[in-house]
């Protein structure tokens, strides 16, 4: 009887010891911890935060905006470990305080939840000590310059503006006349001949059709602002065609033009895939119709004047 009793005691000390154990293993733990708790205004303190959750536990950490009386300087990123509980996560995040006293550091709750919270810390924040061992310096009165060494300081400033304004007299003087440079005169560019040389150099480069469209395109506008005044290269498509049809281009070779000018834009925004066939009929439309306009316009301009 006595021996059975003394064997269900030690069994229930130990069954109580064990489900209390257990019940620790499976609750969440938390701890805040500060480098230092003492600093003085404007001094950095690093601040701890830690937090054990078991497995069965949805992961959180603290959400710490601000700390009543302190700055927060910054916040590194949160390290998480797996351990044999389950996830260890920490975080040092760096605050300093300009309010000197005694202040705490008051309990930080993990995420939202009120029920777990880390202790309360006390940091006391002052100003820098006073040595009563160093010698005191009593604040001196101003002193007042003496006139004499106001006048030396004044005449040393006339003597250095004399010298600086006698070197660049001598220099002025003394310096040669510089050659005028020869004016180089170049004779204008012909825009007929620019395009012509233009158009044949892009038809010999290999070029994405994208960018050969965009080049002969181009060298046509250049040509038609350059010699007819129109200000092709700010319009669209359609403005250029109507602005075009005034000059007197013949009505077949103009309906080919906004035919190319228009599978010009379709290629240039990918909705188009030209030929090979149409590559060429676009390079011959836009050279005849500069050859077209050179020679409706060129009698006008070699007309000599009555």
């Amino acid at each position: 009887m006595t021996r059975n009793f003394v064997y269900r005691t030690i069994f229930g000390v130990i069954a109580l010891f064990m489900s209390g154990w257990l019940a620790a293993q499976s609750k969440t733990a938390v701890k805040a911890s500060v480098d230092r708790s003492q600093i003085v205004i404007g001094e950095r303190i690093q601040l701890k935060l830690e937090a054990e959750i078991p497995e069965n536990q949805p992961i959180r950490f603290f959400q710490l905006d601000s700390i009543p009386h302190f700055e927060i300087i910054n916040s590194g990123k949160i390290d998480t470990v797996n351990v044999e509980r389950g996830t260890s996560l920490s975080q040092l995040i760096y605050i300093t305080s300009f309010d000197s006293g005694h202040w705490v550091l008051p309990p930080l709750p993990l995420g939202f939840d009120q029920n777990i919270m880390t202790d309360s810390i006390p940091v006391d924040v002052g100003f820098s000590p006073f040595d009563p061992q160093q010698p005191y310096h009593d604040i001196k009165d101003v002193m007042e310059v003496k006139p004499v060494e106001e006048e030396k300081q004044s005449k040393l400033w006339w003597f250095i503006g004399g010298g600086v304004l006698l070197a660049i007299i001598l220099y002025l003087a003394l310096r040669k006349p510089k050659k005028q440079a020869a004016k180089i005169t170049t004779a204008p560019v012909d825009p007929y001949k620019q395009a012509l040389e233009q158009l044949e150099r892009l038809r010999k480069e290999k070029l994405t059709p994208k960018a050969y469209y965009s080049g002969i395109t181009d060298v046509f506008r250049t040509y038609v602002e350059k010699r007819t005044g129109i200000l092709s290269l700010q319009q669209t498509t359609g403005d250029l065609v109507v602005q075009l049809k005034p000059i007197g281009i013949e009505p077949a070779l103009y309906k080919e033009l906004a035919e190319v000018l228009q599978l010009g834009d379709f290629v240039k925004f990918a909705r188009y895939e030209a030929t090979n066939a149409d590559d060429a009929h676009a390079f011959e439309t836009i050279k005849k119709t500069i050859e077209h306009i050179e020679q409706s316009i060129r009698p006008v301009a070699q007309q000599p004047a009555s």
